[in-house]
């Protein structure tokens, strides 16, 4: 089974992803700030991250460079900022997608 992390402080949002990935097979990891995201990360060896970028303690920006240190998780960032700027430094932080 594959495992997803889904990093966002909004907990409804987590759930919901959680609800749609659980239905089509995956397993979810749950996290809520940017320490527990590279701690569940650490841990679990995620197959993919889903990101969000206003997390407290460490930024998702933070999160997906250190991501991206350790290897190549592919990460979706999922955020409400629509910036291009925000898209783009994402992108060359090393997401694989920007999605808002």
């Amino acid at each position: 089974m594959k495992t997803v992390l889904v990093v966002d402080d909004e907990r409804h949002i987590v759930e919901l992803v959680r609800l749609y990935l659980e239905k089509d097979g995956f397993a979810v990891i749950a996290a809520h700030d940017g320490d527990e995201a590279l701690d569940r990360h650490a841990r679990h060896d995620p197959d993919l991250v889903i990101l969000d970028l206003m997390l407290p303690k460490k930024d998702g920006f933070e999160v997906c460079r250190e991501i991206r240190r350790r290897g190549d998780t592919p990460v979706l960032m999922l955020t409400a900022r629509d910036d291009d700027v925000d898209a783009i430094v994402g992108l060359e932080l090393g997401a694989d997608d920007y999605v808002t």
